[in-house]
């Protein structure tokens, strides 16, 4: 264990999944931006279900109640539909970055994504205005809390740099890219 300014630095806990672990705590926009299209539609798919389910009850179990109350009761039923299937499509997008589901291209936009922040210049997982100590408290609040999403839907919203992966992947990535530019200009020449 190491000590970072006077505390002990307890690194995240790994679980053992079968693909390979692109991010613990991976950033809401982040999770919305590598999903697939199949959670797209997965999550519109759920989102359908309990309208639709409430037009075929009404269809063939007709509860005669007024067009307000059925309104009302419709208003509802979109509100829980598009609730439910936003956290499904959040889910099946998440656990690719724990690696729970295969991630091979989500494997790659990572890479690429990291490697050429490193060729810019840029921070990894961007920069935050809180405090490390208030950075570390909301990685450790949010870590791999994809997994309870059907309890508790918690997401992350800090940029920090507490994210259960070797970084050091991304900067020897860059490093192999830039020598083979190198190269290829000097071949060029």
């Amino acid at each position: 264990m190491t000590d970072l300014q006077g505390r002990p630095y307890v690194p995240a806990k790994q679980m053992n999944t079968k693909y390979p672990l692109i991010d613990s705590d991976p950033h809401f926009k982040r999770v919305c931006r590598y999903a697939r299209t199949s959670d797209y539609l997965r999550g519109l798919a759920l989102a359908a279900f309990p309208p639709g389910m409430m037009m075929i009850w009404e269809k063939f179990q007709p509860s005669h109640i007024s067009k307000s109350s059925q309104a009302s009761i419709m208003r509802l039923s979109y509100t829980i539909g598009a609730g439910a299937g936003f956290l499904y499509f959040y889910e099946c997008s998440i656990h690719r970055f724990y690696g729970i589901d295969e991630n091979k291209r989500e494997v790659e936009m990572d890479m690429r994504e990291m490697v050429d922040k490193v060729k810019k210049g840029d921070p990894l997982y961007g920069t935050s205005t809180l405090s490390p100590h208030m950075q570390g408290v909301a990685a450790r609040n949010s870590r791999y809390s994809g997994m309870f999403l059907h309890m508790i839907p918690w997401f992350n919203f800090v940029n920090h740099q507490l994210h259960g992966v070797d970084t050091a992947k991304y900067y020897r990535q860059a490093e192999r890219e830039l020598a083979a530019e190198e190269a290829e200009r000097r071949k060029s020449l």
